[in-house]
């Protein structure tokens, strides 16, 4: 099939791009650079730089190469920055998604999986694993970016069909190297990679009082590996079962305080490490529930302990370091 990834050049895209180019599919991707390195794109794509509001260029890219699926990841993801710059985080992430959609429903898209994110739910009250009808209530603008694009998908009437994946975090690198987390230091495991392989990083912990086992904030990681496998899984049930809109939660149903894997982290590296006061519109604890997934793509994980996510993390920061 003939696809078009937005956000390619960026950590899960390249990576989802990886894998549907290694499933014989042709790959195009978009990415105007602003955040995405051109590095990550992988060799076999077809690479445009562009915004996602180009409509002109993008109508005519969808038509020339027949699109026929979209991937949409393009998007700023930190929620640190979304907090300093709301109003940037709503044009990027919702007003220009809704120019794209539409764009992708004018030029006949038969297929659109967007990449969402367990930012739009609301705080749990009770440490309970949440499911896709949770209530919607998010802490950042992050988050309600990314809820306003999900809401305007379900608003919808088109016979284009939908799948919104709601990632929980997402951690690893791609198993033979080709991609992996570049530069974002608000992401936890990272920031461990980087404590373990440079001698004068300590690795921070964010808040020791919250109302957690330890008192550190816990959470549902996923590896790269497995979360790309949902995304080429999405796609054939997008093309043979779904008659609607599908939303998926993204996780393992596993959780982990960042306490926990300092812990799992320090039995196999040396490891350095300090408590920091919370950030602002992180949740104490966010966990999925992950039946429907595995109902609906019969998906099993393949990746899932914290061990792999490390070391693969290690391994990846170890290429970085010697680039």
């Amino acid at each position: 099939m003939n696809i078009l990834v937005t956000g390619g050049a960026g950590y899960i895209g390249s990576k989802v791009s990886i894998d549907l180019l290694e499933k014989g599919h042709n790959v195009f991707i978009l990415d105007n650079l602003s955040k995405g390195k051109k590095k990550l794109i992988p060799k076999k794509s077809v690479f445009f730089k562009l915004d996602i509001s180009n409509n002109k260029k993008i109508s005519n890219l969808i038509k020339k190469h027949n699109i026929e699926v979209v991937y949409h990841f393009a998007a700023f993801i930190s929620v640190p920055e979304s907090l300093k710059k709301p109003k940037l985080y709503l044009i990027n992430n919702y007003y220009k998604s809704k120019i794209f959609i539409n764009n992708c429903i004018k030029n006949n898209v038969k297929y659109f999986i967007f990449s969402s994110t367990a930012a739009v739910y609301e705080n749990p009250k009770k440490i309970i694993k949440i499911n896709e009808n949770f209530k919607r209530n998010p802490k950042n603008p992050y988050g309600l970016s990314k809820l306003l694009v999900e809401n305007y998908i379900q608003s919808l009437q088109t016979n284009m069909k939908f799948c919104i994946l709601r990632y929980f975090n997402v951690a690893g690198a791609d198993k033979k190297l080709r991609t992996g987390q570049l530069g974002n230091n608000s992401n936890l495991f990272n920031n461990l990679s980087n404590a373990i392989l440079y001698k004068n990083k300590v690795f921070e912990i964010y808040g020791k009082n919250y109302l957690t086992k330890d008192g550190t904030a816990v959470r549902d990681f996923i590896h790269l590996e497995d979360l790309s496998n949902i995304h080429i899984k999405c796609l054939s049930f997008l093309k043979n079962k779904l008659k609607r809109n599908l939303i998926l939660n993204c996780g393992y149903g596993e959780g982990y305080s960042v306490y926990d894997i300092v812990s799992i982290v320090k039995k196999r590296y040396k490891l350095d490490f300090v408590y920091k006061k919370k950030r602002p519109g992180d949740l104490p604890f966010i966990v999925a529930n992950c039946k429907k997934l595995q109902e609906k793509l019969n998906w099993k994980p393949k990746f899932n302990s914290i061990e792999k996510i490390v070391d693969s993390s290690v391994r990846w920061g170890k290429k970085q370091k010697h680039y």
